[in-house]
């Protein structure tokens, strides 16, 4: 009986080719879906975190938390305020896009923060209560205190589903200005000021994940789109860095200049 012929080494190299260009065309698809995936969790996440931030206002009488400022302690801040509702829930604290560590020994280390996947804290610490890391981020001004901007409670929000409460971020909070335009760099600075730094980041394909003072409403929002938000009681939703504004192509630093303008 005659055997089967074999391949040849020819054949081989032109099924490995064809494997080869289909593997190059599937590639970019496939992390294409990682990503959208990772931003599907991200925002699941942020669900439970809106509930977490409902329950916390609910016990309080509609104040949120006084904040971290100068004056007061560290435990007004949302890792130590949130804790009893969110205990043993050490996975809500990262954006599965976020794994770079973003410290050293659990310490918030500025040099850290120039990627958009890096969390705050030490990102692979084993603590499930996550009090030292993290990925997202507090709108400050929400916050309880004194001054009139500051929004203070769930009653002075008129129109919450506009307000952004919890997102995507490289430090547990942000003050963010309307006056104060795009971040020059993909990346945190640590000698620029400027508070967009923290929060324009491109985690999530030209996006964040934000979950908002409605608690309910959680979605993402274009890195262009963050000025129009309404992140304090004086912030100007068509300032200078909006199309309402008068915002221009060439106002955006490089990086960000393909993004979808608002």
């Amino acid at each position: 009986m005659r055997r089967g012929r074999g391949f040849t080494l020819i054949e081989l190299l032109v099924v490995v080719a064809i494997i080869s260009v289909l593997m190059a065309i599937l590639m970019p698809s496939l992390q294409r879906v990682r990503k959208q995936a990772r931003s599907v969790a991200c925002r699941s996440s942020l669900k439970q975190w809106g509930l977490i931030w409902y329950f916390y206002t609910e016990d309080t009488d509609g104040k949120f938390n006084p904040g971290i400022h100068q004056g007061t302690a560290a435990a007004n801040d949302w890792p130590v305020a949130l804790l009893p509702y969110y205990r043993d829930k050490g996975k809500l604290a990262m954006c599965p896009s976020a794994t770079l560590p973003g410290a050293v020994g659990g310490a918030f280390e500025h040099r850290a923060w120039n990627w958009d996947g890096a969390g705050w804290g030490d990102v692979r610490a084993k603590d499930p209560e996550l009090r030292d890391r993290g990925s997202y981020g507090q709108n400050e001004w929400i916050c309880s205190r004194a001054e009139d901007d500051y929004w203070k409670t769930v009653r002075r929000i008129k129109h919450p589903d506009n307000v952004p409460l919890f997102f995507d971020c490289a430090y547990v909070d942000a003050w963010p200005l309307h006056n104060q335009g795009a971040p020059a760099i993909k990346g945190f600075d640590v000698a620029d000021g400027n508070e967009w730094n923290v929060v324009c980041i491109d985690r999530h394909s030209g996006t964040i994940n934000c979950v908002f003072a409605d608690f309910s409403t959680v979605r993402p929002v274009g890195l262009k789109e963050l000025w129009t938000l309404k992140w304090h009681r004086q912030f100007n939703t068509a300032g200078p860095w909006t199309m309402a504004g008068g915002v221009q192509a060439g106002d955006w630093p490089g990086w960000m200049r393909t993004f979808k303008d608002y």
